[in-house]
């Protein structure tokens, strides 16, 4: 492990902070947005060249977005979906994330502030996902495509690459995905092996499912069950795992899977790092570093044109990811 988070863990276990399923949720977002903007303090933002917020009507109300104009544009598109267990995290304790993203891809990122549960359960987040990147692609037209996110973000990324995929929505070019939850039965072995003591606990995990889905019936909903939903005709993906993470497991057997489905899909592992490592970008080096080698994968899944990936399936049909 990194000895700047095997720190920060020891850091937190004599802070002993409560649980995150012990605080009311406004007590717990308040704590997560306190958390972000501590781990960026006094490092400089990446410069981008303008910035700007909007209102879109979503399904039953409005929501909003920001979209980032990058300093080197190179006319490509990013919809960015936060992560925070689809219940804390907002546009500003990923702005950072966003920045980065921006300035790697020279992309115009459009990150979503969706609303979260429990006050907008599942399906509304995904909802709110779906509506955004519609209007990115219509805002930002002509531009090659990246439905991305981190932790539940990346699933609900995920879920509208699939969404799109099959109702005819705007196309994308490449899936880039921190770290994904696709596993709402939470049944891997990293659950068990690290589900304690690295930052983010397996229970907690438990409860932000709760709260996005109160119906257990909707755990079998092909949008969050994401492990075992349709794989196919899936844009090129590059899914980044961290080593210490509950959540390990199911990034590698998604890449896998996909990967059996015809998907190009890369695993860029993080073997030192710990769930949510993109939001330590700034006090830890490794994770910046982490964060950059997941970026030149996109870099080159953006290079597979449709045409160069069918080209590629019809030579190694079977091809597997490299996990």
């Amino acid at each position: 492990m990194d000895r700047f988070i095997r720190a920060l863990i020891r850091w937190q276990a004599a802070d002993q902070p409560a649980p995150a399923r012990t605080l009311t949720v406004a007590e717990l977002r308040s704590r997560y947005a306190d958390s972000a903007a501590r781990w960026c303090e006094g490092a400089a933002p990446e410069p981008i060249a303008a910035v700007a917020d909007e209102q879109i009507d979503g399904r039953g109300g409005r929501f909003g977005v920001r979209a980032y104009l990058p300093m080197a544009d190179r006319g490509r598109l990013v919809t960015y979906l936060h992560g925070g267990g689809w219940t804390v995290g907002d546009i500003d304790t990923h702005d950072r994330v966003c920045r980065r993203i921006a300035a790697a891809l020279g992309a115009v990122v459009v990150s979503v502030d969706y609303r979260r549960a429990p006050e907008h359960p599942h399906p509304v987040p995904l909802q709110d996902g779906i509506t955004a990147a519609a209007w990115a692609a219509t805002a930002f037209p002509d531009r090659d495509h990246v439905i991305a996110g981190d932790s539940a973000g990346a699933a609900l990324a995920l879920g509208i690459a699939m969404h799109h995929r099959d109702h005819g929505g705007p196309g994308f070019a490449a899936q880039l995905l921190f770290y994904p939850p696709v596993d709402p039965h939470m049944r891997s072995k990293s659950l068990r092996t690290f589900g304690v003591g690295y930052l983010t606990e397996a229970d907690d995990l438990r409860w932000y499912y709760e709260q996005y889905l109160p119906d257990p019936q909707s755990r079998t909903d092909p949008a969050v069950d994401l492990l075992d939903a349709d794989h196919r005709d899936l844009p090129p993906t590059v899914i980044g795992t961290a080593g210490f993470d509950p959540l390990h497991d199911e990034g590698v057997e998604l890449a896998a899977r996909m990967a059996a489905r015809g998907v190009a899909v890369q695993h860029v592992p993080a073997p030192d790092q710990v769930h949510g490592y993109l939001l330590l970008a700034d006090i830890v080096p490794s994770a910046a570093a982490a964060m950059h080698r997941v970026l030149a994968a996109a870099e080159g899944a953006l290079s597979l044109t449709p045409a160069a990936a069918d080209h590629a399936d019809r030579l190694n049909p079977a091809r597997e990811a490299s996990v």
